[in-house]
């Protein structure tokens, strides 16, 4: 039986500092300034909504980057913006992709299963998935793939 050593939950308002900023500049990446700072507010919200069901600390990160995303393919979307650029964050019945995958990937270690799930789960791009796990590209990439592959040996 291996223990996995699960990361708390800081307060909210550390989770907050730790990554408004770069929150905010990905929304403003992709909504330009003026919209930004009601898509930045909107984030947090969602967040702030969902902060208590989490269930550890890891992956805050990629989780509030995940959000940003959405709220920006909303904002795109309500504003008759194409979103083809975007990448749509699929779930089924409320469940988030991470849970669904969950059975799959648990046992894969932590920057594999992040990048599995960012992958597979929410269909972001490499680029995408550097950025959440603060790596390259080719990292990412390469993260994703040995995920896959030990996963394809545990099912055969």
């Amino acid at each position: 039986m291996m223990m996995t050593a699960v990361a708390s939950i800081p307060p909210f308002e550390t989770f907050y500092a730790d990554h408004s900023a770069e929150v905010l500049g990905l929304l403003r990446r992709r909504l330009g300034r003026d919209r930004a700072d009601d898509a930045f507010q909107e984030t947090f919200l969602r967040a702030l909504r969902a902060y208590d069901r989490l269930r550890h600390g890891e992956y805050l990160r990629a989780w509030v980057l995940t959000i940003a995303t959405r709220v920006a393919i909303d904002t795109h979307r309500r504003a008759g913006e194409p979103t083809d650029e975007l990448p749509d964050l699929p779930h089924r019945d409320g469940v988030p992709a991470y849970e669904e995958l969950a059975f799959l990937t648990d046992e894969l270690p932590p920057k594999e299963r992040a990048a599995v799930v960012l992958r597979y789960g929410y269909d972001l791009d490499y680029e995408q998935i550097a950025s959440a796990l603060e790596s390259s590209e080719d990292a990412a990439r390469q993260a994703a793939s040995a995920g896959v592959r030990r996963l394809r040996r545990r099912l055969t």
